[in-house]
């Protein structure tokens, strides 16, 4: 067979293939803990959601497994939804309880890694699982700026993209920390002291800027896209203290696990956490 022969099979090759559907691959990340940062991804941190009381004497297991993660991490943002005959009993629990726990009693220490996953009993020895869930290229970040001032509170969400997205819901928690009351305890942790008076409890849920069970972003949430929500409310009543008001945002997709997290103090103006 002659030159020609070759020159159009290979012709006839070239235009099949172009004809062909195209699969456009997206460069996404290995999602684990100890893959390098790379370029254009945001850190990503994990969400531990404790459903906990000061009544609750066997609580203090999630307690002390979340200082153990936060000894070996900075990237665990916590909430800690107080129930029961509890000073800082949240009262709308019920829709998060209905999530997680549809056809059981809430019947507390119960814990939630980005809102949906168990974290295994004891917590305490099971602190990888929470630090598994931590990285360095998460596919979304979140940045918050606000204001609290004269009993009002200002606060813009702002959420970028670095991969596509659909069906996500934004969820913004207001907390308080520094609030002290006795906490019973029945553990051997904490020097196995009960109660432990004087105890401090930290990112205590208060309020949910958004339903709690997120609010729906119609936004582009595409790659390079970003948006921002902005959110003016009177300090609640039950703040005790507005200087230790401080924010949990992070966005769920259409599992309800959380992608991505945050923390934020009050006045504090963040900068997305982007790798260069």
């Amino acid at each position: 067979m002659g030159k020609t022969y070759y020159l159009n099979l290979l012709f006839f090759v070239l235009l099949f293939v172009s004809c062909g559907d195209t699969n456009v691959v997206e460069n996404i990340p290995d999602g684990g803990v100890d893959t390098p940062p790379i370029s254009g991804y945001f850190k990503k941190r994990v969400l531990i959601e404790d459903y906990t009381g000061t009544w609750c004497g066997n609580c203090t297991r999630v307690s002390y497994a979340i200082d153990q993660v936060k000894e070996q991490s900075d990237k665990a943002v916590t909430v800690a939804i107080h129930n029961g005959n509890d000073p800082f009993h949240f009262a709308g629990i019920a829709p998060l309880k209905n999530l997680i726990l549809p056809n059981s009693p809430l019947a507390l220490p119960v814990s939630r890694l980005n809102r949906m996953i168990v974290w295994t009993f004891p917590e305490p020895t099971n602190v990888q699982e929470a630090l598994n869930l931590t990285g360095n290229n998460s596919g979304l970040g979140i940045a918050m700026n606000s204001n609290v001032e004269n009993g009002n509170i200002n606060l813009d969400v702002n959420v970028k993209f670095a991969l596509n997205y659909s069906n996500l819901k934004l969820i913004v928690y207001l907390l308080e920390d520094n609030l002290v009351y006795s906490q019973r305890n029945y553990t051997t942790y904490y020097n196995n002291v009960n109660p432990i008076t004087n105890y401090v409890h930290n990112h205590v849920l208060r309020a949910s800027m958004t339903d709690i069970l997120g609010e729906t972003i119609s936004g582009n949430t595409s790659a390079g896209s970003s948006f921002t929500k902005n959110f003016t409310i009177p300090v609640p009543s039950n703040i005790a203290n507005a200087d230790n008001i401080n924010f949990v945002a992070f966005l769920v997709g259409e599992d309800n696990i959380a992608i991505n997290a945050r923390a934020s103090h009050a006045n504090e103006n963040q900068e997305f956490e982007e790798n260069p």
